[in-house]
């Protein structure tokens, strides 16, 4: 029994063989492998090294060249007046017989049989032959009518001389015939075309009265018939293709799409690159965790351990993104841009990164930054890399991190799992060689490629403005290599590369695939997440670059449609929902745990409930980011959104719903998802009120002495008490008092005395959130 680890592949490494290649020959014999970290026992070993052995068995280089085989030789063409000949002996075989069956009828000789002639064109003088006219005279007279015969003095004979030169008279006849069939062919062709339809090219949208124009009809018509169809339009309003094309048809015409060929279309060029073009490209990794567990402690511990020699001390770091190379194969390094800016990369669709590593202390354990990282890392839709960190603590402990991060669905390879575990110790610099090649080897497998051939793509990582340099850009090409003096457009900014350096701070003049590059040039600060291509035309550029600012400035006009409960059975009815995105937000993380479980019992045959993040305390901005760009309904349990998340949620038009009954939140959503949701009565907050000062009054119970924040207070209505925004009481006031007397209403900058039935443990400091259920509009 061998006590060796040899794993697939190191074997593939030690044969100088992919490790792709390693995997399918261990699937031809032994299944399909876990994955490139399974561990090999002794009969495995022993069949793959015979296999390989046979199969690269090879005696000497003169069997090699031997056993090449000889071009064959190109058979010599035949002369071109020898036919094979069972061929020729066919026609004279059947001439033979022909003569042998017609000699008894006719008594002739036989003759032999002649070979085909080859038909050629010939031309014939019938000027000097006389041909009998006079025995066509009666046809003629038939076909003839009386008028035309007697139209020159008596009728004609074709063979006499009366009426003068005979061709010219049959020529009158003739021209005669042609114009006759000639106008039958225009009156044909006249009826045809009133019969076909009218060919109507019709866009995606058109006003009404176009489209009478187009189809030679009167806007009454046209309307008349979306009348038919149940839509009501003017002369001047735009309908759309489907509702044009019915109207079309309706009124006798055949509709043709209208393919109208945009700016982005003939500038930008989007065609999909071949397997020739494509070339191997270095892979692009993000470092996310913690904020103290030790991410930046290992950027710089990469950066050390990379460190070009000559360079004194560490790599100066001019832009967001460095390469540093392993083994002689260069890995991009993206500083983590955040939670906020990765999601906005993500929700603009810029997969920017390959490769996610995961930083977690094995002396701290799972925290909620943590937890939001690999969402976003899921959502993204990368694979994650676990460094089990601080490894040189004597606390450190990480059986209890595999244990922690199993339950988001991250299990180790030890443990049977796909999740890449490696300890490490940032401080003194262990692991971090056996990190980087587990990167490489994850690239390895995912085949990273790409062109470098073409005009270059790729996302701007971060911008800014400086100063004296202006608008400067942080650029990761993705496809093909951008070269100074390119126009390139990002977003809504353009302009012409005129300086580009490199993470050394050194200048360059092109930049390849999964190259970061810092330029300058720009007319204008693009966004973080943009993508940028490279054109040709700068005129068309800027053409575009107006064009998307008009539709960013009608798209800010118009209100943004989220999901929400009130509007979600007619979504899934339009089959816009397949998912239904859900942030659970509770007190306590037994509560969110409850509140997730039930939410994902609830999902039926037409949309799936997703719980895409779960966690503990008062709901902040950053949820209400993650909710907008995942189209995710909030769902609060026991807590409250702070100020700065209720302004997001109220920006982004957030679905945010608070509950204190988990039986509430199940049930609404429930209903939401068959249609039967009453949206009549909706919770509007009306104002809070901060606690300064509590007093024991002995028939009323505990007074809180208040200052109205914001909004006003009502005596009529409910109200929450809210301690470090977790709803710890939820009932109706007992009175409101300003000074001695008691009032129906204080508005916000006042003070005012307040009572809440049957509830007395009022401290200072916490606030009252007063709301009212008022009926919605419809």
């Amino acid at each position: 029994m061998s006590f060796i680890k040899y794993r697939i592949h190191e074997v593939a490494k030690d044969f100088g063989m992919p490790t792709k290649t390693m995997m399918e020959l261990f699937e031809s014999f032994f299944g399909k492998p876990k994955n490139h970290m399974q561990v090999l026992d002794d009969h495995q070993l022993n069949v793959l090294f015979d296999v390989i052995t046979q199969r690269n068995q090879i005696g000497s280089l003169e069997q090699v060249f031997a056993a090449a085989p000889a071009p064959k030789a190109k058979e010599a063409p035949k002369p071109a007046g020898e036919a094979p000949k069972k061929d020729a002996a066919k026609p004279a075989q059947e001439a033979k017989k022909q003569g042998q069956n017609a000699q008894p009828a006719a008594q002739k000789p036989q003759k032999p049989a002649q070979p085909e002639r080859k038909r050629e064109r010939r031309v014939v003088d019938t000027s000097a032959v006389t041909v009998n006219a006079s025995r066509f005279d009666d046809r003629v007279d038939s076909l003839v009518s009386e008028r035309m015969q007697n139209a020159k003095g008596g009728k004609q004979r074709i063979g006499g001389k009366q009426g003068g030169n005979n061709k010219k008279r049959g020529g009158n006849f003739g021209s005669k015939r042609r114009n006759e069939e000639q106008e039958k062919m225009r009156r044909l062709q006249l009826e045809i075309a009133k019969k076909a339809p009218l060919v109507v090219k019709i866009p995606d949208e058109i006003t009404v009265g176009e489209l009478a124009s187009r189809m030679k009809k009167t806007a009454a018509e046209v309307i008349r018939q979306l009348i038919k169809l149940g839509v009501m339009a003017a002369v001047n309003q735009t309908i759309d293709y489907d509702t044009a094309a019915l109207v079309a048809l309706e009124l006798g015409c055949k509709v043709e799409k209208e393919v109208v060929v945009t700016i982005e279309e003939r500038l930008i060029d989007d065609r999909e690159d071949t397997a020739e073009e494509l070339r191997p490209r270095s892979p692009v990794v993000v470092v996310m965790g913690h904020v103290d567990h030790g991410k930046t402690s290992l950027l710089d511990a990469i950066r050390k351990t990379n460190v070009v020699s000559g360079e004194a001390g560490g790599i100066t770091q001019h832009i967001g993104a460095y390469q540093v190379e392993i083994n002689g194969q260069p890995i991009t390094f993206l500083d983590t841009p955040g939670h906020a800016a990765f999601t906005s990369m993500r929700a603009r669709g810029a997969m920017c990164t390959d490769i996610a590593i995961l930083v977690v202390a094995a002396d701290d354990g799972i925290m909620p930054q943590t937890v939001e990282a690999i969402n976003h890392a899921k959502a993204a839709g990368i694979p994650i890399i676990v460094a089990i960190n601080k490894m040189d603590k004597p606390e450190a402990n990480p059986e209890r991190i595999k244990q922690q991060i199993t339950e988001y669905e991250l299990v180790p390879e030890e443990w049977g799992g796909e999740t890449i575990m490696v300890p490490i110790s940032a401080k003194k610099g262990d692991g971090i060689d056996s990190l980087l090649e587990m990167v490489l080897l994850t690239a390895e497998m995912q085949e990273l490629r790409a062109n470098p051939d073409r005009q270059a793509k790729g996302v701007v990582i971060e911008a800014r403005l400086d100063k004296s340099r202006g608008p400067i850009a942080t650029l990761l090409v993705q496809n093909g290599t951008l070269h100074q003096g390119d126009i390139i457009i990002a977003g809504t900014a353009v302009g012409r590369v005129r300086v580009m350096t490199n993470d050394k701070g050194k200048v360059v003049k092109s930049a390849a695939p999964s190259v970061p590059v810092e330029i300058t040039g720009l007319g204008e600060v693009p966004g973080a997440g943009d993508i940028f291509n490279a054109v040709e035309d700068e005129r068309m550029a800027r053409q575009l670059v107006e064009q998307r600012k008009s539709e960013e400035k009608a798209r800010a006009a118009r209100s943004v449609t989220k999901v929400t409960l009130d509007d979600l059975f007619a979504q899934i009815q339009e089959g816009n929902m397949k998912e239904l995105n859900i942030i659970v937000k509770a007190d306590v993380q037994g509560s969110a745990e409850a509140v997730k479980a039930s939410l994902l019992k609830i999902s039926n045959e037409e949309v799936r409930v997703k719980v895409i993040h779960a966690g503990v305390g008062a709901i902040n901005e950053s949820d209400v980011l993650l909710a907008s760009t995942a189209g995710a309904i909030i769902v609060g349990f026991n807590v409250r959104p702070d100020a700065a998340a209720a302004a997001s949620a109220q920006r982004s038009k957030v679905d945010m719903r608070m509950y204190r009954v988990i039986y509430d939140a199940i049930n609404e959503i429930e209903a939401a998802m068959k249609g039967m949701l009453d949206p009549k009565f909706r919770e509007a907050v009306i104002g809070h009120a901060e606690v300064r000062v509590t007093y024991k009054v002995s028939s009323v119970g505990t007074v809180a002495g208040c200052y109205v924040k914001d909004g006003r207070i009502t005596r009529d209505a409910q109200v929450r008490v809210l301690r470090d925004n977790i709803v710890i009481h939820e009932g109706q006031l007992g009175s409101l008092q300003r000074f001695k007397d008691s009032v129906k209403e204080v508005a916000a900058n006042y003070e005012c005395g307040i009572s809440i039935d049957r509830f007395n443990d009022i401290k200072e400091g916490d606030v009252f959130e007063c709301f009212v259920m008022e009926q919605i509009k419809e």
